[in-house]
């Protein structure tokens, strides 16, 4: 009888799982997309240089 609780939900919910066709927006296969890198891309890079500065100096305190 539990099995019968079970099945009856998965059986309900199977026609709303069913997948959809690729809508009319995006972008085309074969255009570039426009990514801005710059802002996130420098404050990284910058926080690893001071990283790197930070534990080339450690190094260099403890000989």
């Amino acid at each position: 009888m539990r099995f019968y609780f079970l099945l009856l939900p998965l059986l309900l919910m199977s026609t709303a799982l069913l997948a959809q066709g690729p809508g009319p927006g995006g972008p085309t296969p074969n255009s570039p997309t426009a990514v801005p890198i710059d802002g996130g891309a420098s404050l990284l890079l910058a926080a690893g240089a001071a990283y790197g500065l930070k534990r080339l100096r450690q190094h260099r305190a403890r000989k």
